[in-house]
């Protein structure tokens, strides 16, 4: 077994880049939109900027998850591979992080000002389920 191996950079974000990303989020319109059959639908309302970025992320997190898996193919030693899952889970953390905040600072806010503070709960269990 080869225990020496070149795992590919972790994925970096820098607090720049998050804030940027954040500044793209477009003017507030509504989080809901009549669907075809005139029932409210639930949307994210994203600058295509925001969903630009997003998307990047999450391939470059897809590469990382592929390159992880090239790693244990080829018998990477297991510090190595762990270091990796580290760095994934950290960049997918990253893109959570980003949509908890637009999210919070749109939607939440939009809900909350049309009088449904049930949205509050909706929030606290998302944050349970980003925070396990």
């Amino acid at each position: 077994m080869d225990h020496q191996s070149h795992p590919e950079e972790p994925l970096q974000s820098s607090k720049s880049d998050s804030t940027e990303a954040l500044a793209t989020v477009q003017e507030v319109v509504s989080c809901h939109t009549e669907g075809s059959d005139g029932k409210h639908v639930r949307k994210s309302h994203h600058s295509q900027e925001m969903k630009s970025n997003l998307v990047s992320r999450l391939n470059r997190v897809e590469g990382q998850i592929r390159g992880i898996k090239g790693l244990i193919e080829k018998d990477t030693y297991c510090d190595d591979v762990l270091t990796q899952i580290a760095a994934a889970q950290s960049a997918l953390n990253s893109v959570g992080k980003l949509l908890l905040e637009g999210h919070m600072k749109s939607c939440i806010v939009e809900r909350i000002q049309a009088g449904e503070h049930e949205v509050v709960d909706e929030l606290l269990v998302t944050m349970r389920k980003l925070m396990k």
